[in-house]
Protein backbone atom coordinates (compact mmCIF):
# COMPACT_ATOMS: atom_id res chain seq x y z
CA UNK A 1 0.00 0.00 0.00
CA UNK A 2 1.44 3.36 -1.02
CA UNK A 3 1.66 6.30 1.39
CA UNK A 4 -0.69 8.33 -0.83
CA UNK A 5 -3.25 5.54 -0.84
CA UNK A 6 -2.98 5.16 2.95
CA UNK A 7 -3.60 8.88 3.45
CA UNK A 8 -6.48 8.72 0.99
CA UNK A 9 -8.12 5.86 2.90
CA UNK A 10 -7.54 7.66 6.21
CA UNK A 11 -9.07 10.87 4.91
CA UNK A 12 -11.98 8.86 3.51
CA UNK A 13 -12.57 7.28 6.94
CA UNK A 14 -12.48 10.72 8.55
CA UNK A 15 -14.93 12.05 5.98
CA UNK A 16 -17.30 9.14 6.62
CA UNK A 17 -17.06 9.69 10.39
CA UNK A 18 -17.74 13.40 9.93
CA UNK A 19 -20.80 12.63 7.79
CA UNK A 20 -22.01 10.13 10.40
CA UNK A 21 -21.54 12.67 13.21
CA UNK A 22 -23.34 15.45 11.33
CA UNK A 23 -26.91 14.25 12.18
CA UNK A 24 -25.92 13.88 15.83
CA UNK A 25 -24.46 17.38 15.91
CA UNK A 26 -27.58 18.81 14.28
CA UNK A 27 -29.82 17.14 16.86
CA UNK A 28 -27.67 18.47 19.72
CA UNK A 29 -27.58 21.97 18.26
CA UNK A 30 -31.35 21.90 17.77
CA UNK A 31 -32.32 20.48 21.18
CA UNK A 32 -29.49 21.68 23.44
CA UNK A 33 -27.73 24.72 21.99
CA UNK A 34 -30.62 26.44 20.22
CA UNK A 35 -32.96 26.41 23.29
CA UNK A 36 -30.26 27.96 25.46
CA UNK A 37 -29.46 30.57 22.85
CA UNK A 38 -33.19 31.35 22.67
CA UNK A 39 -33.29 31.81 26.45
CA UNK A 40 -30.23 34.08 26.43
CA UNK A 41 -31.68 36.11 23.57
CA UNK A 42 -35.00 36.39 25.38
CA UNK A 43 -33.25 37.66 28.50
CA UNK A 44 -31.98 40.81 26.77
CA UNK A 45 -33.72 43.87 28.09
CA UNK A 46 -34.63 42.27 31.43
CA UNK A 47 -31.28 42.14 33.23
CA UNK A 48 -31.83 45.44 34.96
CA UNK A 49 -35.17 44.17 36.22
CA UNK A 50 -33.35 41.16 37.69
CA UNK A 51 -30.60 43.29 39.27
CA UNK A 52 -33.15 45.60 40.88
CA UNK A 53 -35.31 42.76 42.20
CA UNK A 54 -34.50 42.00 45.87
CA UNK A 55 -36.22 38.62 45.60
CA UNK A 56 -34.07 37.53 42.64
CA UNK A 57 -30.83 38.70 44.27
CA UNK A 58 -31.86 36.81 47.41
CA UNK A 59 -32.66 33.73 45.30
CA UNK A 60 -29.20 33.77 43.70
CA UNK A 61 -27.49 34.14 47.07
CA UNK A 62 -29.59 31.38 48.65
CA UNK A 63 -28.99 29.01 45.73
CA UNK A 64 -25.22 29.33 46.06
CA UNK A 65 -25.30 29.06 49.87
CA UNK A 66 -27.45 25.93 49.71
CA UNK A 67 -25.28 24.33 47.03
CA UNK A 68 -22.02 24.95 48.92
CA UNK A 69 -23.49 23.89 52.27
CA UNK A 70 -24.92 20.73 50.67
CA UNK A 71 -21.43 19.85 49.43
CA UNK A 72 -19.97 20.32 52.92
CA UNK A 73 -22.75 18.29 54.58
CA UNK A 74 -22.54 15.47 52.02
CA UNK A 75 -18.76 15.28 52.40
CA UNK A 76 -19.11 15.24 56.19
CA UNK A 77 -21.36 12.16 55.92
CA UNK A 78 -20.07 10.38 52.83
CA UNK A 79 -16.29 10.47 53.41
CA UNK A 80 -16.29 9.03 56.97
CA UNK A 81 -18.90 6.44 55.98
CA UNK A 82 -16.79 5.36 53.00
CA UNK A 83 -13.71 5.01 55.22
CA UNK A 84 -15.67 3.09 57.84
CA UNK A 85 -17.22 0.58 55.42
CA UNK A 86 -14.18 0.18 53.14
CA UNK A 87 -11.28 0.13 55.60
CA UNK A 88 -12.76 -1.69 58.62
CA UNK A 89 -14.47 -5.03 59.22
CA UNK A 90 -17.06 -5.26 62.02
CA UNK A 91 -20.47 -6.85 62.75
CA UNK A 92 -23.24 -5.30 60.68
CA UNK A 93 -20.89 -3.98 58.00
CA UNK A 94 -22.56 -5.90 55.12
CA UNK A 95 -26.02 -4.71 56.10
CA UNK A 96 -24.82 -1.14 56.46
CA UNK A 97 -23.15 -1.24 53.02
CA UNK A 98 -26.48 -2.21 51.47
CA UNK A 99 -28.43 0.36 53.48
CA UNK A 100 -25.98 3.15 52.58
CA UNK A 101 -27.27 3.01 48.99
CA UNK A 102 -30.97 3.20 49.91
CA UNK A 103 -31.34 6.98 49.37
CA UNK A 104 -30.40 6.43 45.72
CA UNK A 105 -33.59 4.38 45.26
CA UNK A 106 -35.75 7.36 46.28
CA UNK A 107 -36.73 9.68 43.43
CA UNK A 108 -36.17 13.30 44.58
CA UNK A 109 -39.83 14.15 45.16
CA UNK A 110 -40.48 10.86 46.98
CA UNK A 111 -37.54 11.51 49.29
CA UNK A 112 -38.91 14.95 50.10
CA UNK A 113 -42.35 13.50 50.86
CA UNK A 114 -40.88 10.88 53.18
CA UNK A 115 -39.13 13.62 55.15
CA UNK A 116 -42.41 15.51 55.33
CA UNK A 117 -44.10 12.49 56.92
CA UNK A 118 -41.18 11.86 59.29
CA UNK A 119 -39.82 15.26 60.29
CA UNK A 120 -42.48 17.78 59.24
CA UNK A 121 -44.51 19.73 61.79
CA UNK A 122 -46.96 16.82 62.09
CA UNK A 123 -44.42 14.12 61.21
CA UNK A 124 -44.03 10.91 63.17
CA UNK A 125 -40.55 11.67 64.59
CA UNK A 126 -41.55 15.25 65.38
CA UNK A 127 -44.70 14.24 67.24
CA UNK A 128 -42.97 11.40 69.10
CA UNK A 129 -40.23 13.78 70.25
CA UNK A 130 -42.85 16.29 71.40
CA UNK A 131 -44.74 13.63 73.38
CA UNK A 132 -41.64 12.06 74.95
CA UNK A 133 -40.25 15.43 76.04
CA UNK A 134 -43.66 16.74 77.10
CA UNK A 135 -43.39 19.85 74.95
CA UNK A 136 -46.31 22.19 74.29
CA UNK A 137 -45.02 23.05 70.81
CA UNK A 138 -43.30 20.95 68.18
CA UNK A 139 -39.53 20.79 68.83
CA UNK A 140 -38.61 22.03 65.34
CA UNK A 141 -40.02 23.34 62.09
CA UNK A 142 -38.70 21.65 58.97
CA UNK A 143 -38.47 24.60 56.62
CA UNK A 144 -35.98 27.13 55.35
CA UNK A 145 -32.37 26.77 54.28
CA UNK A 146 -31.48 24.38 57.11
CA UNK A 147 -34.25 21.97 56.12
CA UNK A 148 -33.21 22.02 52.48
CA UNK A 149 -29.58 21.28 53.35
CA UNK A 150 -30.69 18.51 55.73
CA UNK A 151 -32.66 16.80 52.94
CA UNK A 152 -29.87 17.32 50.41
CA UNK A 153 -27.35 15.77 52.79
CA UNK A 154 -29.49 12.64 53.13
CA UNK A 155 -30.16 12.21 49.42
CA UNK A 156 -26.80 13.32 48.00
CA UNK A 157 -24.18 11.88 50.36
CA UNK A 158 -24.51 8.68 48.30
CA UNK A 159 -22.51 10.32 45.49
CA UNK A 160 -19.63 11.01 47.88
CA UNK A 161 -19.85 7.57 49.45
CA UNK A 162 -19.74 5.78 46.09
CA UNK A 163 -16.91 7.88 44.65
CA UNK A 164 -14.71 7.72 47.75
CA UNK A 165 -15.39 4.01 48.30
CA UNK A 166 -14.30 3.30 44.73
CA UNK A 167 -11.16 5.38 45.32
CA UNK A 168 -10.37 3.49 48.50
CA UNK A 169 -10.84 0.13 46.78
CA UNK A 170 -8.10 1.16 44.33
CA UNK A 171 -5.94 2.63 47.09
CA UNK A 172 -2.51 1.04 47.54
CA UNK A 173 -2.31 -0.18 51.15
CA UNK A 174 1.47 -0.32 51.06
CA UNK A 175 1.54 3.51 50.99
CA UNK A 176 0.14 3.61 54.51
CA UNK A 177 2.68 1.04 55.64
CA UNK A 178 5.50 3.10 54.16
CA UNK A 179 4.20 6.25 55.87
CA UNK A 180 4.03 4.43 59.20
CA UNK A 181 7.58 3.17 58.68
CA UNK A 182 8.70 6.76 58.18
CA UNK A 183 7.15 7.75 61.51
CA UNK A 184 4.06 9.57 60.21
CA UNK A 185 1.18 9.95 62.68
CA UNK A 186 -2.33 8.86 61.77
CA UNK A 187 -3.44 12.45 61.14
CA UNK A 188 -0.39 13.26 59.02
CA UNK A 189 -0.80 10.04 57.04
CA UNK A 190 -4.43 10.93 56.40
CA UNK A 191 -3.78 14.52 55.31
CA UNK A 192 -0.53 14.00 53.38
CA UNK A 193 -1.08 10.60 51.75
CA UNK A 194 -4.63 9.25 51.80
CA UNK A 195 -6.77 12.32 51.14
CA UNK A 196 -4.49 13.77 48.43
CA UNK A 197 -4.71 10.48 46.53
CA UNK A 198 -8.50 10.61 46.89
CA UNK A 199 -8.66 14.17 45.54
CA UNK A 200 -10.14 13.16 42.15
CA UNK A 201 -12.87 11.07 43.80
CA UNK A 202 -13.70 13.76 46.36
CA UNK A 203 -13.68 16.56 43.78
CA UNK A 204 -15.82 14.55 41.35
CA UNK A 205 -18.43 13.72 43.95
CA UNK A 206 -18.42 17.27 45.33
CA UNK A 207 -19.03 18.62 41.84
CA UNK A 208 -21.95 16.23 41.36
CA UNK A 209 -23.48 17.31 44.68
CA UNK A 210 -22.96 21.00 43.88
CA UNK A 211 -24.64 20.71 40.47
CA UNK A 212 -27.53 18.68 41.88
CA UNK A 213 -28.08 21.01 44.83
CA UNK A 214 -27.82 24.17 42.73
CA UNK A 215 -30.58 23.01 40.40
CA UNK A 216 -32.61 21.24 43.11
CA UNK A 217 -36.31 21.97 42.94
CA UNK A 218 -38.24 19.45 45.07
CA UNK A 219 -36.77 20.27 48.48
CA UNK A 220 -36.92 24.09 48.09
CA UNK A 221 -40.42 23.84 46.61
CA UNK A 222 -41.83 21.80 49.50
CA UNK A 223 -39.68 22.96 52.44
CA UNK A 224 -38.59 26.42 51.35
CA UNK A 225 -40.89 28.13 53.83
CA UNK A 226 -40.69 31.40 51.91
CA UNK A 227 -37.00 31.00 51.09
CA UNK A 228 -36.36 31.87 47.46
CA UNK A 229 -33.97 29.97 45.20
CA UNK A 230 -33.44 30.39 41.47
CA UNK A 231 -35.03 27.07 40.47
CA UNK A 232 -38.35 27.98 42.12
CA UNK A 233 -38.12 31.63 41.06
CA UNK A 234 -38.06 30.51 37.42
CA UNK A 235 -41.36 28.68 37.84
CA UNK A 236 -42.92 31.58 39.74
CA UNK A 237 -41.91 34.03 37.01
CA UNK A 238 -43.33 31.74 34.34
CA UNK A 239 -46.63 31.36 36.23
CA UNK A 240 -46.80 35.15 36.65
CA UNK A 241 -46.25 35.54 32.88
CA UNK A 242 -42.91 37.34 33.45
CA UNK A 243 -41.19 35.23 30.78
CA UNK A 244 -38.38 37.76 30.16
CA UNK A 245 -37.44 37.72 33.83
CA UNK A 246 -37.66 33.92 33.85
CA UNK A 247 -35.17 33.86 30.96
CA UNK A 248 -32.74 36.01 32.97
CA UNK A 249 -33.12 33.76 36.03
CA UNK A 250 -32.54 30.69 33.85
CA UNK A 251 -29.42 32.25 32.34
CA UNK A 252 -28.07 33.20 35.76
CA UNK A 253 -28.69 29.67 37.05
CA UNK A 254 -26.94 28.11 34.05
CA UNK A 255 -23.98 30.52 34.37
CA UNK A 256 -23.70 29.66 38.08
CA UNK A 257 -23.65 25.96 37.25
CA UNK A 258 -20.98 26.36 34.57
CA UNK A 259 -18.91 28.58 36.90
CA UNK A 260 -19.13 25.91 39.60
CA UNK A 261 -18.09 23.25 37.09
CA UNK A 262 -15.04 25.28 36.04
CA UNK A 263 -14.11 26.03 39.67
CA UNK A 264 -14.20 22.37 40.71
CA UNK A 265 -12.21 21.35 37.63
CA UNK A 266 -9.60 23.99 38.49
CA UNK A 267 -9.38 22.85 42.10
CA UNK A 268 -9.08 19.25 41.00
CA UNK A 269 -6.26 20.15 38.62
CA UNK A 270 -4.33 22.02 41.31
CA UNK A 271 -3.28 18.76 42.94
CA UNK A 272 -2.37 15.83 40.74
CA UNK A 273 -1.35 12.64 42.49
CA UNK A 274 -0.76 9.26 40.91
CA UNK A 275 -0.13 6.06 42.83
CA UNK A 276 1.68 3.22 41.14
CA UNK A 277 0.35 -0.18 42.01
CA UNK A 278 -2.61 -2.51 41.63
CA UNK A 279 -4.54 -1.04 44.56
CA UNK A 280 -6.71 -3.07 46.88
CA UNK A 281 -6.69 -1.61 50.34
CA UNK A 282 -7.22 -4.36 52.87
CA UNK A 283 -9.88 -4.07 55.55
CA UNK A 284 -8.73 -3.97 59.13
CA UNK A 285 -10.63 -6.14 61.61
CA UNK A 286 -11.75 -4.38 64.79
CA UNK A 287 -10.40 -6.49 67.67
CA UNK A 288 -11.58 -4.48 70.67
CA UNK A 289 -14.79 -6.00 72.04
CA UNK A 290 -16.22 -2.65 73.10
CA UNK A 291 -15.32 -1.07 69.78
CA UNK A 292 -17.06 -3.90 67.90
CA UNK A 293 -20.18 -3.53 70.04
CA UNK A 294 -20.17 0.24 69.60
CA UNK A 295 -19.70 -0.03 65.83
CA UNK A 296 -22.44 -2.68 65.56
CA UNK A 297 -24.86 -0.48 67.53
CA UNK A 298 -23.93 2.57 65.47
CA UNK A 299 -24.41 0.54 62.27
CA UNK A 300 -27.85 -0.57 63.43
CA UNK A 301 -28.85 3.01 64.22
CA UNK A 302 -27.60 4.29 60.87
CA UNK A 303 -29.46 1.51 59.02
CA UNK A 304 -32.65 2.43 60.87
CA UNK A 305 -32.28 6.10 59.97
CA UNK A 306 -31.60 5.25 56.32
CA UNK A 307 -34.47 2.80 55.94
CA UNK A 308 -37.07 4.88 57.82
CA UNK A 309 -38.05 7.07 54.83
CA UNK A 310 -38.78 3.99 52.72
CA UNK A 311 -40.75 2.31 55.51
CA UNK A 312 -42.69 5.50 56.16
CA UNK A 313 -43.75 5.82 52.54
CA UNK A 314 -44.93 2.20 52.48
CA UNK A 315 -46.82 2.59 55.78
CA UNK A 316 -48.64 5.76 54.74
CA UNK A 317 -49.51 4.19 51.38
CA UNK A 318 -52.02 2.02 53.29
CA UNK A 319 -53.47 4.96 55.25
CA UNK A 320 -57.01 6.01 54.41
CA UNK A 321 -57.09 9.42 52.76
CA UNK A 322 -58.27 12.13 55.15
CA UNK A 323 -58.04 9.95 58.28
CA UNK A 324 -54.54 10.97 59.36
CA UNK A 325 -54.68 14.42 60.98
CA UNK A 326 -53.14 14.98 64.43
CA UNK A 327 -52.35 11.36 65.36
CA UNK A 328 -48.76 10.15 65.55
CA UNK A 329 -49.48 7.31 63.10
CA UNK A 330 -52.35 6.87 60.64
CA UNK A 331 -55.35 5.45 62.55
CA UNK A 332 -57.09 3.73 59.62
CA UNK A 333 -55.54 1.52 56.94
CA UNK A 334 -56.84 0.29 53.60
CA UNK A 335 -55.73 -1.28 50.31
CA UNK A 336 -58.07 0.97 48.35
CA UNK A 337 -55.22 3.36 47.55
CA UNK A 338 -53.45 0.73 45.48
CA UNK A 339 -56.64 -0.62 43.94
CA UNK A 340 -57.56 2.89 42.82
CA UNK A 341 -54.27 3.36 40.98
CA UNK A 342 -55.13 0.55 38.58
CA UNK A 343 -58.93 0.79 38.40
CA UNK A 344 -59.60 4.54 38.24
CA UNK A 345 -58.66 6.02 34.88
CA UNK A 346 -57.72 9.40 36.36
CA UNK A 347 -55.21 7.73 38.69
CA UNK A 348 -53.93 5.20 36.14
CA UNK A 349 -53.19 7.79 33.42
CA UNK A 350 -50.06 9.28 35.14
CA UNK A 351 -48.63 5.77 35.60
CA UNK A 352 -49.12 4.95 31.94
CA UNK A 353 -47.71 8.32 30.90
CA UNK A 354 -44.57 7.97 33.01
CA UNK A 355 -43.82 4.45 31.79
CA UNK A 356 -44.43 5.25 28.12
CA UNK A 357 -42.53 8.56 28.17
CA UNK A 358 -39.54 7.14 30.05
CA UNK A 359 -39.30 4.13 27.71
CA UNK A 360 -39.49 6.35 24.62
CA UNK A 361 -36.88 8.76 25.96
CA UNK A 362 -34.55 5.95 27.06
CA UNK A 363 -34.81 4.15 23.72
CA UNK A 364 -33.90 7.40 21.94
CA UNK A 365 -31.03 7.94 24.41
CA UNK A 366 -29.59 4.48 23.76
CA UNK A 367 -29.68 4.78 19.96
CA UNK A 368 -28.34 8.34 19.96
CA UNK A 369 -25.69 7.94 22.65
CA UNK A 370 -24.33 4.61 21.41
CA UNK A 371 -23.76 6.20 18.00
CA UNK A 372 -22.20 9.29 19.58
CA UNK A 373 -19.97 7.33 21.99
CA UNK A 374 -18.82 5.04 19.15
CA UNK A 375 -17.72 8.01 17.06
CA UNK A 376 -16.09 9.84 19.99
CA UNK A 377 -14.08 6.84 21.19
CA UNK A 378 -13.18 5.00 17.99
CA UNK A 379 -12.95 7.70 15.31
CA UNK A 380 -10.95 10.86 14.63
CA UNK A 381 -12.77 13.46 12.58
CA UNK A 382 -13.52 17.14 12.29
CA UNK A 383 -16.03 18.13 14.94
CA UNK A 384 -15.16 15.32 17.37
CA UNK A 385 -14.31 17.75 20.16
CA UNK A 386 -17.51 19.70 19.52
CA UNK A 387 -19.53 16.49 19.74
CA UNK A 388 -17.88 15.66 23.10
CA UNK A 389 -18.74 19.10 24.50
CA UNK A 390 -22.34 19.11 23.28
CA UNK A 391 -22.99 15.60 24.60
CA UNK A 392 -21.85 16.66 28.08
CA UNK A 393 -23.49 20.12 28.02
CA UNK A 394 -26.96 19.12 29.38
CA UNK A 395 -25.24 17.89 32.55
CA UNK A 396 -24.09 21.44 33.30
CA UNK A 397 -27.57 22.91 32.79
CA UNK A 398 -30.11 22.62 35.66
CA UNK A 399 -33.44 20.97 34.91
CA UNK A 400 -35.49 24.15 35.12
CA UNK A 401 -33.13 25.82 32.63
CA UNK A 402 -33.46 22.88 30.23
CA UNK A 403 -37.26 23.02 30.53
CA UNK A 404 -37.50 26.75 29.96
CA UNK A 405 -35.17 26.50 26.97
CA UNK A 406 -37.41 23.89 25.37
CA UNK A 407 -40.41 26.05 26.22
CA UNK A 408 -38.83 28.97 24.36
CA UNK A 409 -37.93 26.87 21.31
CA UNK A 410 -40.79 24.44 20.71
CA UNK A 411 -43.69 26.81 21.33
CA UNK A 412 -44.87 27.33 17.73
CA UNK A 413 -44.55 26.05 14.19
CA UNK A 414 -41.94 28.10 12.36
CA UNK A 415 -39.84 25.96 10.04
CA UNK A 416 -37.70 28.92 8.96
CA UNK A 417 -36.68 29.49 12.60
CA UNK A 418 -36.25 25.78 13.28
CA UNK A 419 -39.25 25.65 15.61
CA UNK A 420 -41.93 22.98 15.96
CA UNK A 421 -44.95 23.19 18.23
CA UNK A 422 -44.45 20.61 20.96
CA UNK A 423 -45.38 22.67 24.03
CA UNK A 424 -48.82 21.55 25.17
CA UNK A 425 -48.48 18.15 23.47
CA UNK A 426 -47.55 14.72 24.77
CA UNK A 427 -44.11 14.82 23.14
CA UNK A 428 -42.55 17.75 24.99
CA UNK A 429 -41.83 15.71 28.13
CA UNK A 430 -40.15 12.74 26.36
CA UNK A 431 -37.99 15.32 24.58
CA UNK A 432 -37.06 16.94 27.90
CA UNK A 433 -36.21 13.55 29.44
CA UNK A 434 -34.13 12.67 26.36
CA UNK A 435 -32.11 15.90 26.56
CA UNK A 436 -31.50 15.67 30.31
CA UNK A 437 -30.28 12.06 30.15
CA UNK A 438 -27.92 12.34 27.16
CA UNK A 439 -24.82 12.79 29.40
CA UNK A 440 -25.76 9.82 31.62
CA UNK A 441 -26.03 7.29 28.80
CA UNK A 442 -23.18 8.76 26.76
CA UNK A 443 -20.69 8.70 29.65
CA UNK A 444 -21.64 5.13 30.58
CA UNK A 445 -21.21 3.84 27.01
CA UNK A 446 -17.99 5.79 26.48
CA UNK A 447 -16.57 4.26 29.67
CA UNK A 448 -17.18 0.74 28.36
CA UNK A 449 -15.84 1.47 24.87
CA UNK A 450 -12.64 3.01 26.26
CA UNK A 451 -11.90 -0.33 27.93
CA UNK A 452 -12.12 -2.13 24.57
CA UNK A 453 -8.88 -2.92 22.76
CA UNK A 454 -8.90 -0.42 19.85
CA UNK A 455 -7.34 -3.00 17.53
CA UNK A 456 -10.30 -5.42 17.76
CA UNK A 457 -12.57 -3.71 15.26
CA UNK A 458 -9.84 -3.21 12.61
CA UNK A 459 -8.83 -6.85 13.14
CA UNK A 460 -12.40 -7.99 12.50
CA UNK A 461 -12.54 -5.88 9.33
CA UNK A 462 -9.20 -7.30 8.25
CA UNK A 463 -10.59 -10.82 8.57
CA UNK A 464 -13.35 -9.95 6.09
CA UNK A 465 -16.17 -8.85 8.38
CA UNK A 466 -18.40 -6.07 7.14
CA UNK A 467 -18.58 -2.85 9.13
CA UNK A 468 -22.00 -3.79 10.53
CA UNK A 469 -20.84 -7.29 11.50
CA UNK A 470 -17.79 -5.85 13.26
CA UNK A 471 -19.99 -3.42 15.17
CA UNK A 472 -22.55 -6.09 16.04
CA UNK A 473 -20.09 -8.81 17.03
CA UNK A 474 -17.25 -6.73 18.53
CA UNK A 475 -18.23 -3.16 19.42
CA UNK A 476 -21.73 -3.67 20.85
CA UNK A 477 -20.71 -6.58 23.12
CA UNK A 478 -17.86 -4.44 24.45
CA UNK A 479 -20.25 -1.54 25.04
CA UNK A 480 -22.95 -3.73 26.60
CA UNK A 481 -22.19 -2.98 30.29
CA UNK A 482 -22.28 0.75 29.61
CA UNK A 483 -25.45 0.46 27.53
CA UNK A 484 -27.25 -1.46 30.28
CA UNK A 485 -26.04 0.86 33.05
CA UNK A 486 -26.77 4.01 31.06
CA UNK A 487 -30.22 2.84 29.99
CA UNK A 488 -31.05 1.92 33.58
CA UNK A 489 -29.94 5.31 34.90
CA UNK A 490 -31.82 7.15 32.15
CA UNK A 491 -35.04 5.20 32.64
CA UNK A 492 -34.94 5.53 36.43
CA UNK A 493 -34.29 9.26 36.14
CA UNK A 494 -37.04 9.77 33.59
CA UNK A 495 -39.76 7.79 35.35
CA UNK A 496 -39.45 9.90 38.51
CA UNK A 497 -38.51 13.22 36.86
CA UNK A 498 -40.12 16.25 38.48
CA UNK A 499 -38.08 19.40 37.79
CA UNK A 500 -38.64 19.69 34.04
CA UNK A 501 -42.07 18.07 34.29
CA UNK A 502 -43.58 20.77 36.49
CA UNK A 503 -42.57 23.43 33.95
CA UNK A 504 -43.70 21.58 30.79
CA UNK A 505 -46.50 19.16 31.66
CA UNK A 506 -50.12 19.38 30.56
CA UNK A 507 -53.08 17.60 32.11
CA UNK A 508 -53.00 14.97 29.39
CA UNK A 509 -49.33 13.97 29.78
CA UNK A 510 -48.91 14.54 33.52
CA UNK A 511 -46.44 12.00 34.98
CA UNK A 512 -46.46 10.26 38.36
CA UNK A 513 -44.39 12.97 40.06
CA UNK A 514 -46.91 15.70 39.18
CA UNK A 515 -49.82 13.55 40.34
CA UNK A 516 -48.05 12.90 43.66
CA UNK A 517 -47.84 16.65 44.21
CA UNK A 518 -51.50 17.07 43.27
CA UNK A 519 -52.54 14.38 45.77
CA UNK A 520 -50.46 16.00 48.51
CA UNK A 521 -52.16 19.33 47.89
CA UNK A 522 -55.52 17.55 48.26
CA UNK A 523 -54.31 15.99 51.56
CA UNK A 524 -54.69 12.54 50.00
CA UNK A 525 -51.54 11.29 51.74
CA UNK A 526 -52.39 7.61 51.23
CA UNK A 527 -52.79 7.92 47.47
CA UNK A 528 -49.67 10.09 47.18
CA UNK A 529 -47.68 7.48 49.12
CA UNK A 530 -49.12 4.65 47.03
CA UNK A 531 -47.84 6.45 43.93
CA UNK A 532 -44.48 6.93 45.65
CA UNK A 533 -44.25 3.26 46.61
CA UNK A 534 -45.12 2.31 43.06
CA UNK A 535 -42.36 4.62 41.83
CA UNK A 536 -39.83 2.98 44.15
CA UNK A 537 -41.07 -0.42 42.93
CA UNK A 538 -40.61 0.62 39.30
CA UNK A 539 -37.03 1.67 40.07
CA UNK A 540 -36.28 -1.69 41.69
CA UNK A 541 -37.96 -3.62 38.84
CA UNK A 542 -35.89 -1.71 36.30
CA UNK A 543 -32.70 -2.47 38.20
CA UNK A 544 -33.60 -6.17 38.38
CA UNK A 545 -34.57 -6.28 34.71
CA UNK A 546 -31.26 -4.63 33.77
CA UNK A 547 -29.34 -7.18 35.81
CA UNK A 548 -31.24 -10.10 34.21
CA UNK A 549 -30.82 -8.67 30.71
CA UNK A 550 -27.09 -8.23 31.21
CA UNK A 551 -26.62 -11.77 32.54
CA UNK A 552 -28.60 -13.26 29.62
CA UNK A 553 -26.61 -11.27 27.07
CA UNK A 554 -23.40 -12.54 28.61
Amino acid sequence: MTVARWFDQRSRAERMATLAALPLLLVLIWTVVYPNVAVIAGSFGHWREFAESPSDVEALKNSIIIAVASVVASLAIGVPLAFLLTRFDFPGRTLLRAAALLPAALPPLVGVISFLFLYGDTGVITRLTQIVLGLQEVPWHLNGIGAIIFIHAYTMYVYVYLFVSAGLERYEASLDEAAVGLGASTFRRLTRVTLPLLTPAIAGSALLVFMSALGSFSAPYVFGGGIRVLSTQILNSKLNDAIGLAYVETTVLAISAVAGLMLFRWLEGKRAYVAAGKGGASRRPVHSRWARVALACAAGLIVLVLVLPHLMIVLVSFAKDGAWTTQVLPPVYTTHNYAGLFTENQLWTPIRNSIVMSVLATAANVVFCVAGAYLIVTRKFSGRRLLEVLVALPWAIPGTAVALGLLATFNKNDIAMGKILLVGTFWILPLAYFVRDIPLVSQAVEGSLRQMDPSLEPAARGLGASWWMAVRRVVLPAARPGIVAGALLACVTAVGEFVASIVLYTHGNRPISIEILAQLRSYAFGTASAYSTLLIGLVLIMALAARIAESRMQ
